[in-house]
């Protein structure tokens, strides 16, 4: 780079007209200065970022051909015998080239801390021989006027409007929507969410390199997604068809400390909503809230603080010797708007090298000076001056001073294979990109290598592949192309292809999206999330025909294609499709469908209606002996009111409080209980058929719907004629127990701490009254075998039911039930007693007593 006179006013009086075309984003700027550039013979223009250089590069070339357009970066040069047009990065600009049209792009960078000092020197002295052209905000014109006072001006108005539209949560931005933050974590962060919520993202951060930057930007323009997550490096030189901006930070970290976007700021990123004649819009995220009144005022307004300095550092460079070297780069500003920029990138690192006694004493004249400040101005594109990269340019100096005047072949091979891998995370990827863009701007220094042209290619075909996978990792990792392009199909209306697999994976658009288990939807993804609700409906729009036919075949399904879980789940082919619920009666529980959004109400209750057929005839298959019982007909007030109570008590019903009753039945009521199978036990009425396991179990499922009670409940495994029952506070309902009525309900009423079938127990309680009347000693061993009970189960059995041991002088044993105290007797009958004196059980004891 070939450094001009630096000071203000410096080389104003030369060349032709300068024109100042100042306006806010999409006014068309660089168009009309590439339309004037080509109108000249010769021409040189400057943009900010090697991408914007390279894309308008490929643009003239299009127009005028590859021989006559020349493209300079620090990364790249295509340098052609005699190009009459040079496109150029501003600090690649080469000013000893002498053009009739020169322009400098985003002029305002005059004020940028970092970077300023380059585009005020443009702005001083950099000339085209017929005309000079620089391009930027409206918030320069003050300063141009001054440093520039010939300087003509065209003012260009915005093409489209640009409308603050408040604040969005994320989840209901529209789509083409761009959301800007401002550190790699808070961009990472957002586009998971996103990929989570609408399918995927595009990111753009400034530490990308320009090859991945398009690739993102090229799947956001071609619609594979409808989202871009940012940093402000899409405030600048990235055209893109969004529609809307949200910033979801409003606060920066400039280098020093963290500070609010300036209104300017704000417009220029926010000015990538909208392109051309179309319209746009900004905001933010519900995070930020709503901005400043006066803050949008002057964004839709284009009303904003003019630049009041701009940052400047010397350009007339003295080389005699390192130190003449930094005391010219810290010369003071000549006028007060010139401010002197801190100590940028190459400043430090000639700093930093200087300290080296071996570096001092290899940069003695001139040119070795000059050496010496093109290394340091390799950049470190990590942006991190670390001692690693210091290192490495004192070992590009000693190398270029040495006896080869280059750098040694085998040394840079070595340094750059270390570059080329392309496994990784992201952070590894972009660190080695960062690293070979150093080293491809090495290359292009002409004289620094044997040859130059054979390491351009290496460098920029591994920064090549770099690129690509790290656009693969991005892409793996915020873009879910399944949901991107079911969300895009869904939107649009059109209908959808789909099919379901041998397997039951459901298929839509090529995209497996679940499965599909008789009407239920498993979507694949995290379950409620908002991905799973879109494959849900993807899945039913592209199934409508599927799940027609399945209907129409489960509707014919025979009747041993369904089952009942103990969990109160009705399965067709082993296949969850309903459930139970409390319904009008024990014995009739209601059949729920799953409602997992693939049926509509009409073909839910169809399904509904074929379950609701079979579980009547089930129950009433598994519990025929009841219903027989509940069909009776020829029996008393009395007998009609016991078997009404059996029924509802599912088989088993306690003696004590219908002893009364009981005690009215006449004799052919008796006979006709006998008949039903219905045994008038010490204890307990109850139907001896039900005691089949599978009565058991069903009874222990109905009593639990219709009470409420969680599900499954402990059934006896079959064969059992008593289990533990633990006890809680108010009885056995701890975890996996239940309450005294489930037991009863089942045929198993409780006797202490167990619970003991009914039959069982009435044997039981009748050899007891047996051996009472005859005055006959127990043989406790013979007694509990005969019930299925060891001797010490046997005793906590009686003990539970209210008997007391008695041993005789002689050992003979008897058991004898203890006789309830007063206040024992009234607990009873306040229990037994009915709370509601118009129940039915009620009136039929007053009838019965009449």
């Amino acid at each position: 780079m070939t450094s001009t006179h630096a000071s203000a006013g410096g080389g104003l009086g030369r060349g032709g007209r300068v024109v100042a075309v100042l306006g806010p984003t999409n006014t068309g700027k660089t168009y009309l200065a590439i339309e004037r550039m080509l109108g000249h013979r010769s021409g040189m223009i400057g943009f900010p970022l090697r991408l914007l250089a390279r894309e308008n590069y490929d643009r003239i070339v299009s127009i005028k051909g590859r021989n006559a357009v020349a493209l300079v970066t620090g990364e790249e040069k295509i340098l052609p015998p005699n190009p009459s047009y040079w496109v150029c990065t501003v600090e690649s600009m080469p000013l000893d080239r002498a053009v009739d049209f020169l322009a400098v792009d985003e002029i305002q960078l005059c004020a940028d801390p970092e970077r300023g000092h380059i585009f005020t020197d443009r702005l001083l002295n950099a000339r085209g021989m017929v005309e000079t052209m620089v391009l930027g905000s409206d918030s320069m014109q003050p300063m141009i006027r001054r440093l520039v006072p010939k300087a003509e001006f065209i003012s260009r108005p915005r093409f489209s409007q640009l409308t603050y539209a408040g604040y969005k949560k994320l989840t209901r931005l529209p789509p083409r929507s761009a959301v800007v933050a401002f550190s790699a974590t808070d961009v990472y962060a957002i586009a998971e969410m996103i990929r989570r919520q609408r399918g995927g993202t595009a990111v753009v951060l400034g530490a990308l390199s320009p090859r991945t930057r398009n690739a993102q930007v090229g799947l956001y323009q071609a619609g594979e997604v409808d989202y871009l997550v940012a940093t402000d490096a899409i405030g600048m030189g990235l055209n893109m068809d969004v529609d809307h901006v949200a910033f979801a930070r409003i606060v920066k970290f400039d280098g020093f400390a963290p500070r609010r976007l300036r209104p300017a700021e704000v417009a220029q990123i926010a000015g990538r909503a909208g392109r051309h004649m179309r319209d746009g819009t900004f905001g933010t995220t519900d995070e930020v809230g709503e901005l400043d009144a006066d803050l949008v005022n002057r964004v839709e307004n284009h009303e904003f603080e003019t630049v009041k300095t701009l940052s400047w550092r010397n350009s007339d460079l003295r080389f005699d010797t390192p130190g003449f070297l930094l005391k010219s780069l810290e010369e003071r500003a000549p006028i007060n708007e010139l401010s002197r920029v801190r100590e940028a990138d190459d400043h430090l690192a000639l700093q930093a090298l200087v300290r080296d006694p071996e570096i001092m004493d290899l940069a003695r004249g001139r040119d070795a000076v000059k050496l010496l400040w093109e290394v340091c101005q390799v950049p470190d594109f990590r942006k991190v001056l670390s001692d690693a990269h210091t290192k490495l340019l004192a070992q590009v100096f000693r190398s270029l001073r040495g006896p080869l005047r280059r750098l040694d072949d085998d040394w840079v091979a070595k340094q750059i294979a270390r570059l080329d891998r392309t496994e990784g995370d992201i952070d590894a990827l972009v660190a080695r990109i960062a690293h070979i863009r150093t080293w491809t701007y090495i290359s292009n220094r002409p004289t620094w290598l044997k040859d130059p042209l054979h390491w351009q290619e290496r460098t920029r075909a591994i920064e090549d592949r770099l690129s690509d996978a790290l656009h693969e990792r991005l892409t793996q990792r915020f873009i879910d192309r399944r949901s991107a392009t079911l969300s895009r199909t869904l939107k649009d209306g059109r209908s959808l292809l789909g099919g379901v697999r041998a397997d039951g994976e459901v298929v839509v658009e090529g995209h497996v999206v679940g499965k599909l288990e008789g009407f239920r939807f498993v979507p694949d993804a995290p379950d409620r999330s908002d991905e799973a609700k879109s494959l849900l409906t993807a899945a039913r729009r592209a199934l409508r025909d599927e799940l027609a036919k399945r209907l129409r075949a489960f509707e014919a399904e025979p009747d041993d294609a369904f089952a009942l879980g103990a969990d109160g789940v009705l399965t067709a082919d082993g296949l969850p499709v309903a459930r139970l619920a409390a319904g009008p009666s024990v014995l009739a529980p209601l059949v729920v469908p799953f409602d997992e959004g693939m049926l509509d109400q009409a073909q839910r209750e169809r399904v509904r209606a074929r379950l609701d057929r079979w579980l009547k005839d089930h129950i009433a298959a598994r519990l025929k002996p009841l219903f027989a019982l509940s069909g009776a007909e020829g029996l008393s007030g009395a007998g009609r009111g016991l078997i009404f109570q059996l029924v509802e008590g599912l088989g088993v019903l306690p003696r004590a409080p219908v002893a009364d009753m009981v005690e009215r039945l006449e004799r052919e009521d008796r006979k006709a209980l006998t008949r039903l199978g219905v045994r008038l036990g010490v204890s307990h009425l109850y139907l001896t058929a039900l005691a089949k396991p599978a009565a058991v179990s069903l009874r222990g499922l109905l009593w639990a719907v219709a009470k409420g009670h969680p599900l499954p409940m402990p059934i006896p495994p079959p064969g059992r004629v008593s289990v533990e029952a633990p006890l809680g506070k108010e009885g056995p309902v701890k975890d996996g127990g239940a309450p005294p009525a489930f037991w009863e309900a089942i045929g198993y009423p409780l006797a202490g701490r167990r619970a003991l079938r009914v039959d069982m127990l009435d044997r039981l309680e009748t050899e007891l009254l047996t051996a009472s009347k005859a005055n006959a000693p127990i043989r406790e061993v013979a007694l509990g075998q005969r019930v299925g009970l060891s001797a010490d189960e046997l005793g906590t059995v009686l003990t539970g039911l209210g008997y007391v041991r008695i041993v005789a002088e002689d050992g003979a044993v008897a058991w004898k039930r203890k006789r309830p105290s007063r206040q024992q007797q009234g607990n009873r009958q306040r229990r037994e007693r009915p709370t509601n004196e118009d129940h039915p059980f009620a009136k039929l004891r007053q009838l019965s007593g009449m």
